[in-house]
């Protein structure tokens, strides 16, 4: 199954249906290729959805309700994304709103931070463009200053040694280019 902009928000709609008899609002923070999609219109699909979310009972509750109800796998919406989650000292920004669901972006600083960590470079993965697409929406424009962010959030020792090479190539890369 692919995520896209019209799907992940009836999805979400569908969610806040069932929060609603349970008569409970609810609450995501969104991340991944899912916030990339709302926010930044950089990718068509996805192929979960990561986010963290509370109530967390009644979540699990209707996000297995709308899987069963629209046949797709249990963990279309999953809270996996919670191991990289190292500060919760970042700005959020809401940009969905239903009746009993809410939902929010942390700023991009913090989603660079976090995809600079979690990075894959396999060909198959979009990591690398979505840290292109976060570098321009930081205005970053040097793998020092990346470092400095990303050091806002998380112990140096957590940064992966590919990430290193990976942001001195991408923002080479991108001067070359202006």
């Amino acid at each position: 199954m692919k995520f896209t902009k019209e799907i992940i928000k009836k999805y979400f709609s569908e969610l806040s249906d069932q929060l609603k008899i349970q008569n409970a609002k609810g609450e995501i923070l969104l991340f991944g290729g899912a916030a990339m999609i709302l926010v930044f219109n950089s990718r068509i699909s996805t192929k979960d959805i990561d986010a963290v979310f509370q109530p967390k009972k009644e979540f699990q509750k209707a996000i297995k309700q709308v899987a069963l109800l629209n046949k797709l796998n249990i963990n279309w919406l999953n809270d996996a994304v919670k191991g990289y989650l190292y500060s919760d000292k970042f700005n959020q920004k809401e940009i969905l709103k239903f009746d009993n669901l809410t939902v929010y972006v942390p700023e991009p600083e913090y989603l660079l931070a976090m995809k600079i960590i979690s990075m894959r470079i396999e060909a198959e993965s979009s990591d690398l463009e979505d840290i292109r697409t976060l570098l321009k929406a930081t205005d970053l424009n040097s793998p020092d200053m990346v470092l400095e962010l990303v050091k806002r959030y998380y112990p140096q020792d957590m940064i992966p040694q590919k990430s290193y090479y990976a942001i001195e190539e991408i923002i080479t890369e991108a001067f070359k280019k202006n």
